[in-house]
Parts: C-alpha cells; sequence; structure tokens
C-alpha cells in the first residue's frame, strides 16, 4: 500500500471507541468488500489458560466446569455472574467486537476441551453487533476471505484464527442464544441447567489445530516497552495546559520556540482538545501527540477529583 488517504469515521455508538481513529482509518480503502489487511490488529498468545488476554474473569479449571459465557457488551452482567459463580461457570467476559473479539473468543473456547457451552448474552454491542456474528458464524461460517457469511456486523473478517480452529469451535460448543437478556438469576438459572447434563470434555485432537498460532502474526511480536533512547523537539511548538477548575474548562496554550504565542484553545474534555490539535497540524509528532494526550488527561481528571495540577515535561 503505497499511500494512505484520510477517512472521515462513522462512529458506531458504541461505549468504548477501542482505538476506532487508528483502526477504521483504512477499513474504507479498498471497495466492493475487499478488506485491508490492516483493518484488524493480531492478536498476542500468553503462557496458561486463556491463553489470549481480554476482559474476561476465570472462575474454574475444572473439567466439570462446561459453560463459558459472553456478556457482549454488558460489564455489569459480567461482574454480577462472576460474584454470582453458579456452579459450572468456567469463565465469563464481555466480546464487544465482531472481528478480534471473536478471534480471541475461538482461541480461549478451543484451548479448554471442557468447554461445550457458550452462553451469549446481554446487550449486542451497537455497530459491531458481535453476538448476532457469532451466531452467524456458528450457522453460515466464513467465506474465502475470512468474512463471516450474512454477519451484520460492520467489519466481520476473522484474520488471527484458522478454517481448522473455526471448525473446532463450531464442533466443540453448542451456542445458547439469550442475546438481550441482562437478568443474572435468568443467567444464571440456565447455566445451572446446562450443568447438570455433565456433558464430555471434547477431546478430538487434530494435528491441523495449533490454538497458540496466529497466522497474520510476526515470528517475534511481542516486545517489551522501554523508555526512548533520545527525543526530539516538536518542530511545530510546544504547549503549556492551564486547567482553570472554576470555570470547569482547559485551557491550551501554543507557543513557538522564540515563545510566541501562536493559538488558545479552549476546551471541556481532554478528547475535544487533543483532536482540535491534530486536525489543525499543530503537532507534527508522535511523541509529542502521545504526551499531549497523557497531559490533558491528567489536566481534566484534576479538575475532577481536586488535585492540583502540573504538567511534567515530554
Amino acid at each position: 500500500m503505497s499511500e494512505l488517504k484520510k477517512q472521515e469515521y462513522k462512529c458506531a455508538g458504541c461505549k468504548h471507541c477501542y482505538a476506532a481513529v487508528t483502526l477504521n482509518a483504512l477499513h474504507t480503502l479498498l471497495e466492493a468488500g475487499e478488506t485491508s489487511e490492516t483493518e484488524t490488529e493480531s492478536i498476542e498468545a500468553n503462557p496458561g489458560w486463556p491463553p489470549f488476554p481480554g476482559d474476561y474473569s476465570v472462575l474454574s479449571h475444572s473439567r466439570n466446569c462446561h459453560i463459558a459465557v459472553s456478556t457482549l457488551a454488558s460489564e455489569e452482567l459480567a461482574q454480577t455472574l462472576n460474584e454470582m459463580r453458579p456452579a459450572g461457570l468456567s469463565i465469563v467476559g464481555k466480546t464487544e467486537t465482531e472481528n478480534i473479539g471473536i478471534d480471541k473468543l475461538i482461541k480461549n473456547t478451543i484451548t479448554n476441551p471442557a468447554l461445550r457451552f457458550l452462553i451469549l448474552c446481554g446487550p449486542d454491542p451497537q455497530g459491531h453487533l458481535s453476538g448476532k456474528t457469532i451466531l452467524a458464524l456458528a450457522q453460515n461460517g466464513i467465506d474465502e476471505k475470512m468474512r463471516i457469511i450474512d454477519s451484520p456486523g460492520r467489519r466481520p473478517v476473522l484474520k488471527n484464527v484458522t478454517p481448522e480452529e473455526i471448525d473446532r469451535f463450531k464442533q466443540q460448543v453448542s451456542i445458547i442464544d439469550m442475546i438481550g437478556s441482562e437478568d443474572a438469576l435468568t443467567v444464571a438459572r440456565k447455566i445451572e441447567e446446562l450443568s447438570e447434563s455433565k456433558p464430555r470434555p471434547y477431546d478430538v485432537v487434530s494435528d491441523e489445530i495449533n490454538p497458540l498460532y496466529v497466522p497474520s502474526a510476526e515470528k517475534e511480536e511481542r516486545i517489551q516497552a522501554k523508555e526512548p533512547t533520545s527525543l526530539k523537539l516538536d518542530k511545530a511548538g510546544y504547549f503549556v495546559i492551564i486547567p482553570e477548575s472554576a470555570r470547569k474548562m482547559i485551557i491550551v496554550e501554543h507557543y513557538s520556540y522564540d515563545n510566541k504565542l501562536l493559538h488558545t484553545i479552549e476546551g471541556i474534555t481532554a478528547r475535544t482538545i487533543y483532536f482540535t490539535i491534530i486536525d489543525n497540524g499543530w503537532t507534527s509528532d508522535l511523541y509529542h501527540a502521545a504526551y499531549l494526550g497523557k497531559e490533558l488527561e491528567k489536566a481534566e481528571l484534576s479538575m475532577k477529583l481536586g488535585f492540583r495540577y502540573e504538567q511534567d515535561g515530554i
């Protein structure tokens, strides 16, 4: 891909964004259902079970616990079920996206042969519709481009699993459709009902299944974070951040390096300010942009919590 063109991001209405500005900047580049190679990120395995990180709670590793629950967009329902600990529940968590979220769900399911039921409950995430996408996967499978057939989600392309792993997932678990149900007692009763069936673990082993294999990942993709060895000044200038608690307003002054005031930005939230700075091209360095985001969030938090804000150096 030789050139990237700026795209308008159409908000799907999610409660959380998950770096949508970055992820969606590329997704409309190819027309007629074609999918950009960078449309979804790679995921990375961790040792142990579940092998892939996510927003979930593990209640049991026992081979006698056969139920996994995805509460889709509901954090509250997941927490409540975790506290209730109904008999037979092995793992509970959210699945908010119709691509990476389902990739991880598949990987974490097939690495535990005791899991035989997957309950989908809670509200389906707006735009992503991961719950209905999982149902479409179970019923229709994928096409030659790894797109889930007849999914209503925006980008239902699985980049981090193999067709063999998808087949294993479909064979291993029965999916229980309770999408939309947010009543924890109702879900807990269903978990206990399924647990009473006492299914045998799915012990079919295939040489084609390697749950730690990620098709789009490089061999050495785990990188340890470290401090930068050197930093350079942003040629676009520097910023002074001033939270005004009385007005509930953040003031940001943009200066050149000869200390000439170039712009003054006012905003109620860190988000609106850093988007304004980026949209106007008033920062030209990624380090500086990341620093501004951190400092603006800290300034906003200082007004909410009442502590004194002091701007750090980059």
